[in-house]
């Protein structure tokens, strides 16, 4: 358990950092400008755990995994080119607690980090019959705003933590793009 809440932490604060990172040192400016609705449009497909956790990713998001300089593998980070859009899958240990238990201590976790920590939604939501633990909150870090989802499962004997992370100045925006690309996901 406190492998899951170290990789929990380390996840929140990627995906804080990243939110709140406004260099775009390397971003072409159309990608600022850019309508949502073209950025979901064309997708990646990522497949993990051998097939068994699919999901895709909007257009210009692409694996950043070898560049945290991190040595565990059971991490996979998915970024856009400014860092402010980022899709985290971390496959820990499995737990007997459940799902709706370690999004509590998720969700009471962030609260101690973020005292203005917003909770959008906390629900049990259904992926190819399965039972998985949604929690949506927007964070501020740095007086900036992040829209934060996080889907937590399990799958075969791997905790599947999977947080989609994105600028919150349209929080319904970004509410309706997180949702996108959780309703690509599949579980085997």
């Amino acid at each position: 358990m406190r492998n899951i809440a170290k990789m929990m932490g380390m996840a929140v604060l990627i995906a804080g950092l990243a939110a709140c990172d406004g260099k775009t040192t390397d971003a072409p400016a159309a990608d600022k400008g850019a309508p949502a609705a073209a950025a979901t449009a064309a997708s990646a497909p990522v497949s993990l755990l051998e097939g068994k956790v699919t999901f895709s990713l909007p257009q210009g998001m692409s694996d950043q995994s070898g560049k945290l300089g991190t040595q565990a593998n059971n991490m996979h980070v998915y970024a856009d080119s400014t860092g402010q859009k980022a899709v985290i899958v971390i496959l820990g240990d499995n737990t007997t607690e459940s799902l709706d238990v370690l999004a509590g201590r998720l969700q009471d976790q962030q609260k101690a980090r973020d005292t203005n920590l917003q909770i959008v939604t906390n629900k049990s939501i259904q992926v190819n019959g399965q039972t998985l633990q949604q929690l949506d909150t927007v964070i501020t870090s740095a007086g900036q705003k992040a829209y934060s989802s996080i889907v937590l499962g399990k799958v075969d004997s791997h905790l599947l933590t999977m947080q989609i992370t994105l600028p919150a100045d349209n929080q319904q925006q970004a509410q309706i793009d997180a949702e996108a690309i959780i309703n690509t996901l599949k579980i085997q």
